[in-house]
């Protein structure tokens, strides 16, 4: 499964300049293709041709060293229990600090890999000061300059090092659902409505993670593995960062499963952290569907289902084409359902469509409307196919790709949804040159 990185380190090191530098190419691409909002604080990277995901824990703390060790504590716990290998990022220019200290003190009691890297080493006399840093007792560093770039290849290359093998993990051909959603709206009462006391059924398998656990359940004619979103603490007092780690506490849960089941509360609405779990999913090409738990509470006389589906399908849009539920945990409402509807959007994501199948149904399409001319040219689309990945995506052959706008592709994405079952899937589409 995915590596996944986590920057660390005190206010001012440069965590997001790094940040950026790791995800920006891929950034600028992923988000043209699905006009997702950008997260500031998550994104994938791609280095020697492994692709992995980096968590800037800075999250949404602002300001200086009026930031006490409290913060950076939490920042370091999210890294411990999401990540696989831990970036920790010192200054040059500042020398080691009693906060930098701190860091290693909770660092060390981790049972993680730690690349030390010593940010802002913008000339010589620098690199020749930075021998400091072995004082921290991390063992050998890396020097870089996040602003030039300079020394980030070499940086790359250690964190390649401590990734976990991409060995093919050989599991049984089940289904694996994560559970996600904001503090509060249900999701453990959801999984023990659903395994109930019965722990017999209950079986813990170790997760393809050291930390990520899989639930195996399996009655009423279902199988498949609950990947369990542990790690997620109880409220801290701190209120304003609450949104920030409860997403971030996501990030592993979503990515180790095929199929995301987003629970939201009847009562609150859709909120803005719902959307942000729900882009997770969708960028990380997984499953999802939408539970709009607690609807036993809400007052039906103002707002039917139908009012809540639309609008729900208005946020999440363009990928709108999602199962919503109304479900009522307490009372054990549509539970059974909700598994049903995961089950399905399993099959819609792992399915494969013949090519002569695919270009009898598609082409016609794209004779009644095909991609609008540029600068005099007519573009073609004599062919397409499924390509061999995980998720659904499609490759259409033209004579000028490289003209097709995002209108046409959202077109065909349409057609592709009319024509074939593809609810709770992010399809994704590419033009290649005939």
């Amino acid at each position: 499964m995915g590596n996944i990185v986590a920057i660390v380190g005190r206010p001012n090191v440069g965590k997001s300049t790094i940040f950026n530098r790791l995800t920006e190419s891929r950034q600028a691409i992923t988000d043209a293709e699905s006009g997702v909002t950008r997260d500031r604080h998550y994104g994938k990277s791609e280095w020697n041709g492994r692709e992995f995901s980096v968590i800037d824990t800075g999250g949404y703390v602002h300001g200086s060293d009026d930031i006490f060790e409290s913060e950076i504590r939490k920042q370091v716990q999210l890294a411990i229990d999401e990540a696989n290998v831990i970036l920790f990022l010192v200054d040059a220019k500042s020398g080691i600090t009693d906060l930098d200290q701190s860091v290693v003190k909770l660092l060390r009691k981790a049972n993680k890999s730690v690349v030390l890297a010593v940010n802002k080493v913008d000339n010589t006399r620098l690199l020749e000061d930075s021998v400091e840093f072995h004082n921290l007792g991390l063992g050998d560093y890396i020097p870089f300059s996040s602003i030039s770039g300079s020394g980030t290849g070499e940086l790359l290359d250690e964190l390649l090092k401590h990734f976990d093998e991409e060995q093919e993990i050989i599991e049984e051909d089940i289904p694996k659902f994560a559970v996600i959603g904001r503090p509060n709206v249900g999701k453990s009462s959801f999984i023990n409505a659903l395994i109930g006391k019965e722990q017999n059924i209950v079986t813990d398998i170790a997760g393809t993670t050291r930390d990520s656990l899989n639930t195996r359940f399996n009655k009423f004619g279902f199988d498949f593995n609950l990947v369990d979103t542990a790690g997620v603490r109880k409220k801290n007092k701190v209120h304003e960062n609450l949104e920030f780690y409860s997403v971030m506490r996501s990030v592993r849960a979503i990515e180790h499963s095929d199929v995301c089941i987003l629970i939201i509360d009847a009562v609150s609405g859709f909120e803005s952290q719902d959307q942000r779990l729900f882009h997770l999913a969708d960028r990380n090409k997984k499953g999802v569907i939408i539970l709009v738990n607690k609807w036993d509470l809400k007052d039906k006389s103002t707002e039917t289902s139908n009012l809540v589906e639309e609008s729900i399908k208005k946020k999440i849009a363009p990928f709108s084409d999602v199962p919503i539920i109304f479900i009522s945990v307490l009372e054990k409402q549509r539970l059974l359902k909700s598994l049903e509807s995961a089950i399905e959007v399993f099959k819609n994501r792992s399915q494969k469509i013949k090519t002569s199948v695919l270009n009898d149904v598609m082409l016609p399409h794209i004779e009644n409307l095909p991609p609008p001319a540029v600068k005099g040219k007519y573009i073609r689309i004599k062919f397409c196919t499924q390509l061999p990945t995980p998720t659904p995506t499609f490759a259409f052959f033209a004579n000028l790709p490289q003209y097709i706008k995002e209108p046409y592709k959202r077109y065909l994405e349409n057609k592709l949804r009319e024509n074939f079952e593809f609810s709770g899937v992010p399809i994704h589409i590419y033009f290649r040159k005939k």
